[in-house]
């Protein structure tokens, strides 16, 4: 019987366009009037020693403004980078900017598992900031309210075991009760290794043969009995 339910974003509830076309290049375009106008914000300035700490040199701000643009060319997990991005996503939600997009599919399979007392949490490489935003300001308007908890790279790499043992650890629910969602097979295949159950999203339509992941297009074909 599956209790808890923990769902990754981008490409599951969530189109991988709007992440990449809508809020990466916002982010990179705000980033560095965002870092030179927040420097001596005591948050902004912890995830800057943060940028200075993973890049291994002491950069000047531009140094750090430059490493972080790289890591967005990059596409990289990276949590001083995902924090930051998250901080300016704010701002482009709050002055209506852009909406989250959540799959049409999402919004009612979410809603109806909450009233059906299972309980929804989001792991995700985005910061935990980012993901309440995506949630929060969605085309489908506010729905934090269906969500009891979020987890970002602050646990571990998410293709990495030890990160979701430590969700399981934190849910207080057997492994075997706690259903994973993602469209990455790494990320599926380091959930199951620490014993929670799987789906693959396959929101392209092409399936892997080779998979024990239960695969399925969309939220509708998800069977939790």
């Amino acid at each position: 019987m599956i209790r808890a339910i923990v769902t990754d974003i981008e490409g599951t509830t969530s189109s991988i366009s709007f992440v990449h076309e809508v809020l990466f290049p916002y982010a990179r375009q705000h980033l560095a009037d965002f870092v030179r106008c927040h420097a001596e914000d005591p948050h902004v300035v912890s995830y800057i020693n943060d940028v200075r700490l993973e890049a291994g040199e002491a950069l000047s701000l531009d140094g750090v403004i430059a490493q972080l643009l790289t890591w967005i060319a990059e596409d990289k997990k990276i949590t001083a980078l995902k924090a930051l991005q998250g901080m300016i996503w704010e701002e482009g939600y709050r002055q209506g900017d852009f909406t989250g997009h959540i799959y049409d599919d999402v919004v009612e399979y979410l809603k109806q598992w909450h009233a059906a007392g299972i309980k929804l949490y989001v792991f995700s490489s985005g910061s935990v900031k980012a993901q309440q935003l995506l949630f929060g300001h969605s085309d489908a308007g506010d729905l934090t309210s269906l969500f009891s908890g979020y987890f970002d790279t602050r646990i571990g790499n998410k293709q990495e075991v030890a990160a979701y043992q430590t969700i399981i650890t934190d849910l207080k629910l057997p492994a075997a009760e706690i259903l994973f969602l993602s469209d990455i097979k790494e990320e599926l295949d380091a959930a199951r290794s620490a014993g929670m159950q799987t789906v693959w999203l396959m929101r392209d339509g092409q399936t892997d043969a080779a998979t024990t992941h239960h695969q399925v297009k969309d939220f509708s074909a998800i069977n939790l009995l």
